[in-house]
């Protein structure tokens, strides 16, 4: 049954808000002109695991948060008024039922959302654990199962069935939308790999040559592989993105091989994280957050000294950038979606950990200060702009 949850009030300012989901609610943090200075509003579902809080782009009212609750189990709620009220969603991403003799698979959570394309009002995707594809075609209130990747006779193998060791679960993820072709779309899946679908989901094929698969026997597989995030690139659509497990990589999907741009890392830091994010108008500048990749991936700052590192020549060379953030004994962790930039310019960059401190640049990776501490465990951070 649908319930309804109030919220507290929402920005409408034009200005940058942060929007943070977390292991027990979600927060929106909106800053002032010069984003110096943020407001909290929250906690929203206090206590209830938010694994993903997104803005609609199309209308910039309408929230969707992927939540797991205790009641109410894996479920997404919707907001229609930037934030003030919520509505659970009448149908949330479920399974289709198994058949005799089929595999019989529940939704444990829905853990990516992503709008459809701008053309397609009220369309949205999610990607659940186990790895699952939905679509809603009306605001996000009921979802309906993309049999053509979910039913898909290739789906056990793709995703890796009962070897998958990722924490929580195995993760359907980085959702994306060609901005020029509704029909053109990219998943990411934890120990699967990048997979594309040019007919808007009913067909889908590996994309993963040129990625290594160091965990797998040689020579590297069709797919099999783990990508922690996937970016098709704002400014350049046929550029793509990604931090993967076994390095950083970038594709023009024109040629359709990964390169691993992550070589030219500093040997005593490597290539090795989680998230991975962009700047929106310079197809060639991005940012990680580096985790320690030694054999016991231990998923912390390498050596204790956090920093975020920018490539603005397409991954030649990488800069590291860590003036304001702790510089010894920082023990850091990142998930793959507590990285976000903003549109401004010069452009912001925002980090979460899972100690629940936000850090913040307002000059892309110049200066770093700490937005916020002591919320939960943060799982993701995304920026928007309200109408």
């Amino acid at each position: 049954m649908a319930s309804s949850i109030a919220g507290s009030a929402a920005p409408h300012d034009g200005k940058t808000t942060l929007l943070v989901a977390t292991r027990k609610g979600a927060w929106l943090y909106r800053a002032d002109a010069a984003r110096q200075q943020w407001v909290p509003d929250g906690p929203h579902f206090l206590g209830h695991i938010v694994h993903h809080l997104v803005l609609d782009p199309r209308d910039r009212r309408t929230l969707l948060a992927a939540a797991r609750t205790g009641h109410l189990g894996p479920t997404v709620f919707r907001s229609t008024d930037g934030g003030r009220h919520w509505r659970e969603a009448t149908r949330p991403p479920a399974f289709a039922r198994a058949e005799a003799g089929q595999e019989a698979r529940v939704v444990d959570h829905v853990f990516w959302l992503a709008p459809g394309h701008a053309d397609e009002t009220g369309t949205w995707y999610a990607g659940t654990s186990p790895q699952g594809l939905f679509r809603s075609e009306d605001g996000g209130d009921t979802w309906a199962p993309v049999s053509g990747f979910n039913d898909h006779p290739m789906r056990p193998a793709w995703t890796g069935g009962a070897q998958d060791g990722t924490p929580d679960g195995p993760k359907l993820h980085s959702i994306l939308v060609d901005p020029r072709d509704a029909r053109h779309l990219y998943i990411g899946m934890s120990s699967g790999g990048v997979f594309e679908s040019t007919d808007g989901g009913a067909g889908w094929a590996p994309l993963n040559a040129g990625c290594a698969a160091d965990f797998l026997p040689p020579p590297p597989p069709e797919f099999g592989h783990d990508p922690h995030r996937v970016l098709l690139h704002p400014a350049a659509p046929d550029i793509l993105y990604q931090q993967n497990h076994c390095g950083i990589y970038r594709m023009d999907r024109r040629e359709g091989i990964w390169r691993r741009i992550g070589e030219a890392m500093p040997a005593e830091v490597g290539d090795i994280g989680l998230p991975i994010v962009a700047h929106p108008r310079d197809a060639d500048t991005v940012w990680v957050f580096p985790m320690d990749g030694t054999d016991v991936w231990p998923r912390v700052s390498p050596q204790g000294r956090p920093a975020a590192y920018v490539t603005r020549d397409a991954g030649r060379s990488w800069q590291r950038q860590d003036r304001g953030l702790p510089a010894q004994q920082a023990w850091f962790t990142v998930k793959r979606q507590a990285m976000a930039t903003d549109a401004c310019d010069p452009v912001g960059l925002y980090v979460g950990t899972t100690g629940g401190e936000i850090w913040a640049s307002a000059d892309e990776g110049g200066n770093w200060s700490c937005l916020a501490q002591h919320l939960p465990e943060i799982y993701a951070l995304e920026t928007a702009v309200f109408a």
